[in-house]
C-alpha cells in the first residue's frame, strides 16, 4: 500500500465509476481528498459519507469540468479546505460512440471540451498549488493506443491527446520536482460497462487475461503513481488492460 499521508489530493469526476474508485483508494492510503462532479449529487453525498464513516477527511465540489472557471474555483475550494493541492488526478471524461459521419457536432465538442480541454485547465489551475513531490496522474484509455471497436475514432483521438500532453509537460515540470504520467485502462466493470452487460462477451474476446478489469487495479496504479515512491516516473503511459494493448 503506498502512503499517502499528509497529502492532498483532488479528483476530477470522482462521484463514481473509476473516479470514485480512485478517491476510496487515495483516502484508504491516508489522504485528503477532494473530488469535483457535474451531476449526480445523490452519488457525490452517499461517497462523503460513506468515507465520513471511516475516518475520511473528503469534500465534494459540484463543478463542470469543461468550464475553466469552475475548475479554477474548485481548486482553490480544495487548498482552501485542506491548505495544500499535492496530488491531481485528471478522471473526468466523456465518450461517445458511433460512425463519424453520424456522430453529432455537440457530441464531438463535448468529448473534446472535457476529455482534452478539461485536462488542460485542471493542471493549469493546479500548478500553482503543486510544489517538489507534486502528482499529476491522467486518466487516459487504451483506445488511444489500440481501437477495436468500430465508432471511437474522437473518443481515441481524445484520449491519444492526453498521452501527447504527458509526455510534452513532464520536461517542463521535472526540474520542479512534479510528475505527470498517464494510466490507460482497458474495459473495466462499473455500472456503466458492467462485466456481465449485453457486448460484455464479445469484449472480453479481445483481453488476454479473459476479464474486465476492476477499479482496484486502476486505483492501485494511480495511488502508486501519486506515491514517493514513483518520484522518478514521469511522463509515461501505463495500461491496465489484461494485455489487451499488448
Amino acid at each position: 500500500m503506498s502512503s499517502q499521508k499528509n497529502r492532498v489530493a483532488l479528483v476530477t469526476g470522482g462521484a463514481r465509476g473509476i473516479g470514485a474508485g480512485i478517491v476510496e483508494r487515495l483516502v484508504a492510503d491516508g489522504a485528503r481528498v477532494a473530488f469535483t462532479y457535474a451531476s449526480g449529487q445523490a452519488a457525490a453525498d452517499s461517497l462523503v459519507d460513506r468515507l465520513a464513516n471511516v475516518g475520511g477527511e473528503v469534500l465534494a465540489i459540484r463543478a463542470d469540468s469543461t468550464k475553466a472557471a469552475d475548475i479554477a474555483v474548485a481548486v482553490e475550494a480544495t487548498v482552501a479546505r485542506f491548505g495544500q493541492l499535492d496530488i491531481l488526478v485528471n478522471s473526468a471524461g466523456r465518450y461517445v460512440f458511433g460512425p463519424l459521419d453520424e456522430m453529432l457536432d455537440a457530441d464531438i465538442e463535448s468529448m473534446f471540451d472535457l476529455n482534452i480541454r478539461g485536462t488542460v485547465s485542471a493542471t493549469r489551475s493546479a500548478l500553482p498549488h503543486l510544489g517538489e513531490g507534486g502528482r499529476i496522474i491522467n486518466i487516459g484509455s487504451t483506445s488511444a493506443d489500440r481501437n477495436p471497436f468500430p465508432g471511437a475514432s474522437i473518443y481515441a483521438l481524445t484520449k491519444g491527446a492526453i498521452n501527447s500532453f504527458t509526455r510534452g509537460l513532464s520536461g517542463e515540470l521535472a526540474p520542479r520536482g512534479i510528475t505527470i504520467n498517464t494510466v490507460q485502462p482497458g474495459p473495466v466493470h462499473t455500472d456503466g460497462n458492467p462485466e456481465d452487460g449485453p457486448a460484455a462477451a464479445f469484449v472480453r474476446g479481445f483481453i488476454p487475461a479473459g476479464r474486465f478489469g476492476s477499479v482496484e487495479d486502476v486505483s492501485s496504479l494511480v495511488s502508486f503513481l501519486a506515491s514517493d515512491e514513483a518520484r522518478h516516473i514521469t511522463g509515461t503511459t501505463i495500461s491496465v488492460d489484461g494485455g489487451m494493448s499488448a
